[in-house]
């Protein structure tokens, strides 16, 4: 059973940094689509940000400049650094692992006080 454990949101002011990871069990996150999705409240699930098995990323225009998606294959990581931080960006932070079927993290929640 794939599973995934995201951590490291918190409360930050605008202008923070924080730096979000998902641990996956097993190692597949090497063979795998690995993302970051965002649900504020009353809002839809949005994508933040994609890694391809060959390492290939896609931003959001949103956080375009500010956030980085990254793995380590040895470690079953992968990271989201997000920098310059709004108050549009307060959501719960989801991973997702794509390979034949999706899997999802329970979430974490980052809030950015103005």
């Amino acid at each position: 059973q794939v599973q995934l454990v995201e951590s490291g949101g918190g409360l930050v002011q605008a202008g923070g940094s924080l730096r979000l990871s998902c641990v996956v069990s097993g190692s597949i996150v090497s063979i795998a689509v690995m993302g970051w999705y965002r649900q504020a409240p009353g809002k839809q699930r949005e994508s933040v940000a994609t890694i391809s098995s060959g390492g290939r990323t896609n931003l959001a225009d949103s956080v375009k400049g500010r956030f980085t998606i990254s793995r380590d294959n040895a470690k079953n990581t992968v990271y989201l650094e997000m920098n310059s931080l709004k108050p549009e960006d307060t959501a719960v932070y989801y991973c997702r692992l794509a390979i034949g079927r999706d899997y999802w993290g329970k979430g974490t929640l980052v809030t950015v006080s103005s």
